[in-house]
């Protein structure tokens, strides 16, 4: 079964420092038909104007993803971890029992554009830690480069799930297939550019649901950048 996600139909929040889009319901936008798929509760699009961010606040018992696109992100919590994340960088920080922190841009003219992502964790209650990892444009070329896993295997970092989330950059003539196990789901999120998924012609912003099925397939596409989720159900 298929289910698309079109871009223009994500919640919109723009508070003037901060434009964004969320794929799920989150914070005064909710939409029973997307609260959420399988552990994967949060695909925020952010785009943080310069020298603005969010002020420190807290998390518990949430794994929480962040993917760079553009510009600057500077990260600071309270394990005493601070960075400044770039174009390829991947984040992940478990909440655990708590954390408390902010992200801002870290650039005084220019924007930063980036996706925060929230999973499920399947365990509660553990130690909160960070990970970072930086994932090169050629690493991700016409294959599906594995970001983030449930055991940090081939260099991803590691989230508390039983999850797997592959990135890539497609262009004409890529094509690539993804198996999914028994009673597994995919959640398949189109960064920019165009491609065909299942079938289902999708552009910048779209998302696809995939459930019942043992492939996904992505196919016939220009300048792409495209995120994986394979899911528990």
């Amino acid at each position: 079964m298929l289910q698309i996600r079109k871009s223009e139909e994500r919640g919109l929040a723009n508070h003037g420092w901060l434009n964004s889009r969320h794929s799920f319901s989150f914070g005064s936008y909710h939409d029973p038909k997307h609260v959420g798929f399988g552990p994967l509760l949060v695909i925020n699009e952010d785009q943080v104007e310069a020298g603005q961010g969010f002020g420190t606040h807290g998390h518990r018992d949430m794994e929480i993803i962040s993917y760079v696109l553009s510009g600057a992100l500077e990260h600071k919590d309270s394990m005493g971890t601070g960075s400044v994340l770039h174009y390829g960088d991947v984040q992940r920080m478990s909440a655990g029992t708590g954390v408390r922190h902010s992200e801002f841009n870290g650039s005084q003219k220019d924007r930063v554009h980036f996706l925060q992502i929230w999973i499920q964790p399947g365990q509660t209650g553990i130690p909160p830690s960070y990970e970072e990892k930086h994932f090169t444009p050629e690493s991700k070329q016409g294959r599906l480069r594995l970001i983030a896993s449930n055991d940090g295997r081939e260099g991803s970092v590691l989230v508390h799930q039983d999850a797997a989330i592959f990135a890539t950059i497609m262009g004409a003539g890529d094509n690539l297939k993804h198996e999914l196990g028994k009673g597994r789901i995919a959640y398949v999120h189109v960064i920019r550019g165009d491609v065909t998924v299942n079938g289902t012609a999708l552009k910048g912003g779209d998302a696809l649901k995939i459930t019942e099925e043992n492939l996904v397939t992505l196919e016939q596409a220009t300048d792409a950048e495209v995120l994986v989720f394979d899911l528990p159900n």
